[in-house]
């Protein structure tokens, strides 16, 4: 009897946890499935170390309000382009000296490159606007040294990922 219990409790964690979980995240015109939890898992390995690397505590790349003021039917654009710069600026130029948090920060780099694949077949539009926001987002980056200014993008990773997980939570 215990040993059954125990089976049943085994696969009913194993079924929660299940690392295939998506939302479906509604994008304007076009819509995409994104592992929010596997990227929170990621991400909760490499924050503390991301955030403590942070030596420019005082600037800001990302902000909440920057994406709150995305307009309406720029969302796919924007996040189109926020994972390119994620992809091609920050995680090429990340490192971490601990063999696991690399590991996490890869995982990390392939899921945006597999969300940004599924995005790139949204054809999506992008309006001058949205592009000036995402340069605003380089001009900081760029004024920072290459290797810090990856550490502070990596850790305000959370504000992308509320954001991420918002849109999830409009769709249901």
């Amino acid at each position: 009897m215990l040993l059954g219990c125990s089976l049943c409790l085994l696969l009913l964690l194993s079924w929660l946890s299940e690392p295939g979980e998506s939302r479906t995240l509604h994008l304007d015109s076009c819509s995409v499935s994104v592992h929010t939890q596997e990227l929170r898992k990621y991400y909760s390995d490499i924050r503390s170390n991301a955030i403590a690397g942070d030596s420019e505590i005082g600037l800001k790349l990302l902000d909440r309000s920057l994406i709150k003021d995305i307009k309406e039917g720029q969302t796919c654009c924007f996040l189109r382009l926020l994972l390119r710069f994620y992809v091609e600026r920050v995680f090429s130029n990340y490192a971490s000296s601990q063999p696991q948090q690399q590991r996490c920060s890869s995982a990390l780099a392939n899921a945006f490159v597999s969300i940004r694949r599924d995005i790139h077949k949204c054809h999506c539009h992008c309006e001058e606007e949205t592009q000036r926001t995402i340069d605003s987002l380089h001009a900081e980056f760029i004024k920072l040294q290459i290797s810090q200014a990856a550490q502070k993008a990596v850790g305000e990773l959370d504000i992308v990922l509320e954001w991420l997980e918002g849109l999830g939570q409009k769709t249901h």
